[in-house]
């Protein structure tokens, strides 16, 4: 799979060997060249055919051309596996394909391809460039609408908020991206490929504009960034009163990554609630309904709450839902969240978990990975990732 990247770093030069893609990249390619779309917006054809225009319009665009070689390295790995999640969700509704949710699915399925098969886990680099790509993949449909959308700029300002852990992730590049989307397809009516186009250039206007365009807009606060970004009806530059007393530590990561380690090394003063003890508490199997689990931690978190005493919450908290509903909680307390997420090497996390006296089945693990989301700013105070 090594050689993937080498041919993505070629490509990002104007040497596209689509048959050395093609080949490298069959478990996507093929399935991508059985999947139809709408004629009315891709009468190019399947979406492994549109993949291929997109492709090889990025690296004519200008604003491509003058990108740093491992940006131009990123986005060109953005473009092949765009519209991947395509893949799955693609169904035929009113006589017309759709593929709903195809972006947030397409993140987590180049998510878990680039983390196994491409090892681009473990190390701020690997995670850098892996995260960009699905960031770039996750919100690549949204710029073309910016414009429009009631609430595009607390959006905006959202996405380039993701800058603060993964700085080579710009709205710059999304629109680069959005841009050889547009013009990399062929319409029924020629006009709306150029609209589009269009549409994606207002929105980099748009974000330039509001500050955001080139990286994370600089809000006054962490509480002010919170607040707005949780909807809270504040202008962003607003330097927000902060009335909370004190944090909670909420660990996010997959098992085997060293979360344990991480909480006695950092934070060995504070209460821990640990979802791993509380099942060993209980005699709770992982496998049987962690219903009751859930309940007591939070009562336990509840009178912590009501002390005012910062604490950990350690579980693997791997997705936005499953963290939402923890912060929250704490935002009812009037604490805030600082969520710190880890991650290490694959197969170092694989050794990691079945040496531990409890280890979670290794498919399971690989089950977790495909849903993992790591936190974005959006979602709490403070928001930290870490390769250890």
């Amino acid at each position: 799979m090594e050689d993937l990247l080498y041919l993505v770093s070629r490509a990002a030069k104007q040497n596209i060997d689509w048959a050395g893609i093609d080949s490298a990249l069959s478990s996507f390619a093929r399935p991508m060249a059985r999947t139809e779309q709408n004629p009315d917006f891709h009468a190019e054809g399947d979406v492994w055919t549109h993949t291929k225009r997109v492709c090889e319009t990025l690296v004519k665009l200008d604003s491509f051309r003058g990108l740093s070689e491992d940006r131009q390295q990123a986005l060109f790995l953005a473009a092949l596996l765009h519209d991947i999640g395509k893949i799955p969700t693609t169904r035929r509704e009113d006589g017309k394909w759709i593929s709903p949710n195809h972006t947030l699915v397409g993140s987590k399925m180049a998510r878990q391809f680039l983390w196994q098969e491409l090892g681009l886990c473990g190390t701020p680099e690997k995670q850098q460039l892996r995260e960009t790509v699905c960031n770039l993949i996750r919100y690549h449909s949204f710029p073309p609408h910016a414009i429009d959308d009631p609430d595009g700029r607390r959006k905006l300002l959202a996405m380039a908020a993701n800058g603060e852990n993964c700085p080579m992730f710009t709205l710059e590049l999304l629109c680069i991206l959005c841009e050889a989307d547009a013009l990399g397809r062929v319409c029924a009516d020629d006009r709306d490929r150029l609209r589009m186009a269009e549409q994606v250039q207002l929105c980099r206007e748009f974000a330039g504009e509001n500050g955001c365009l080139a990286g994370p807009f600089p809000f006054p606060s962490a509480h002010t960034r919170f607040s707005y970004l949780q909807h809270k009806d504040i202008p962003p530059e607003a330097a927000l009163y902060d009335d909370t007393w004190g944090e909670v530590i909420l660990l996010s990561g997959l098992p085997g990554t060293g979360k344990d380690t991480w909480i006695k090394t950092h934070y060995p003063d504070l209460p821990m609630i640990s979802l791993d003890a509380l099942r060993q508490e209980l005699e709770i199997s992982p496998r049987e309904n962690q219903s009751k689990v859930v309940e007591i931690a939070r009562e336990r978190a509840k009178e912590l709450l009501r002390k005012k005493q910062s604490f950990v919450w350690n579980a693997t908290n791997l997705s936005p839902m499953v963290r939402g509903k923890q912060i929250r909680l704490f935002a009812q307390y009037h604490a805030s969240t600082r969520i710190v997420y880890l991650e290490t090497d694959w197969q170092e996390q694989l050794r990691r978990n079945g040496s531990r006296p409890a280890a979670v089945p290794e498919q399971a693990v690989c089950r977790m990975l495909e849903e993992l989301i790591p936190p974005e700013m959006k979602e709490a105070h403070a928001v930290h990732w870490h390769c250890i």
